[in-house]
């Protein structure tokens, strides 16, 4: 299973070629956190922005993570924050 995080969602809303190729290479619909969501939603400045961000990821499988990914969310974001600047959202996108 791929999991999307929003850095590669905002390179497909933005059209960018490579992320455009890579994902319509995909044999299988990837999902997305529903953490990436609400990011998503977090940096839209109005609401046609809103939509736009929900209707990119209407297709996708949302996904919650169980309490053993939060445990292992925390473990990866305390060991690699500092010497890999991992950031909270990607700390659950592995």
């Amino acid at each position: 299973m791929y999991l999307l995080d929003t850095d590669i969602l905002i390179d497909i809303q933005r059209g960018f070629t490579p992320a455009l190729g890579w994902f319509a290479s995909l044999q299988e619909l990837p999902s997305i956190p529903g953490f990436v969501v609400m990011e998503m939603i977090q940096d839209a400045q109005n609401k046609q922005q809103i939509r736009k961000a929900l209707q990119l990821v209407a297709p996708l499988p949302v996904v919650w993570p169980t309490e053993t990914d939060c445990m292992r969310a925390l473990s990866d974001f305390t060991a690699y924050h500092l010497s890999h600047k991992v950031g909270l959202i990607d700390s659950f996108t592995r």
